[in-house]
């Protein structure tokens, strides 16, 4: 039997990824985009236009697209910078898209899986809802939300037959860049943190990905994909060398000795 899964935030990188991976393995794919322009180019079944951050987007797009069996929640992005000066309507627009806009995908889409007994919602999280870095507070916030929902969701929905992903990547190439809201290297004290740790970042690939270079989004659609079909996947999945020493080492460290060996290692001193 074919599965039909919807993926959000497909014009670019990991959703992109994601609707060409899961296509050639033979799933019906829906993909949304806000523009869908966007995707005109993608080979998949429907290409359907969405805003996961409006109620009546969401509606349209579920009366489109019908009953799935996954739904892989993708769309978001970052706003980053210290704590005390990023802009807070800038914060809530991004936990609008990468809190509230999965919330209300599942919403909207859990109900039909819970009554057919099965089904999957896959969360793309960040190594950031593992480890909150400097100067990246509130986006690792909109990801600890996330992990945090996803958690609460594995156990209410399992019981309906209903599996839960959470997808956590690190340092993955793609035009994510391209919509992030940047405040780190702003004039200000923390202007030189903002340079520290944009070296630290950079010495931190060169160490764990000194042959391979940096993953791109194919790494994550595969992992995504593998996850759907296998057998007693734990509920999170970090992807990528970076990601999955970060999360090895915040699981079996204290808090002091985890920051200990990530400043040792970054040699970061502020």
């Amino acid at each position: 039997m074919t599965k039909r899964v919807l993926i959000t935030g497909c014009s670019t990188g990991i959703g992109r990824a994601t609707a060409v991976e899961l296509s050639a393995r033979g799933y019906e794919v829906a993909a949304t985009a806000r523009r869908v322009e966007t995707i005109a180019d993608l080979d998949v079944a429907d290409r359907v236009p969405l805003d996961v951050n409006d109620d009546a987007s969401v509606a349209a797009a579920r009366d489109a697209i019908g009953p799935v069996d996954v739904l892989v929640n993708n769309a978001g992005f970052a706003v980053e910078g210290a704590v005390e000066a990023v802009p807070l309507n800038e914060v809530r627009s991004m936990f609008e898209t990468n809190f509230f806009g999965a919330a209300r995908m599942i919403q909207a889409f859990l109900p039909s899986m819970r009554e057919q007994g099965h089904g999957a919602v896959v969360n793309v999280s960040s190594i950031s809802g593992v480890a909150a870095p400097p100067l990246g507070g509130y986006y690792a916030a909109s990801k600890f939300a996330l992990e945090a929902l996803s958690e609460a969701l594995h156990f209410e929905v399992g019981h309906f037959g209903i599996k839960v992903i959470v997808i956590e990547p690190g340092r993955i190439e793609t035009r994510f860049g391209v919509n992030l809201i940047d405040h780190r290297r702003e004039p200000g004290p923390y202007e030189e943190l903002g340079a520290i740790w944009e070296k630290a970042a950079e010495k931190a690939a060169e160490r764990l990905q000194p042959d391979t270079g940096v993953p791109g989004p194919e790494l994550v659609a595969i992992t995504i994909a593998d996850a759907l079909e296998g057998i007693d996947i734990p509920l999170r999945r970090p992807v990528g060398t970076d990601a999955e020493m970060v999360s090895a080492a915040r699981g079996s460290m204290s808090f002091p000795d985890f920051e200990a060996a990530m400043r040792e290692m970054l040699e970061v001193d502020w």
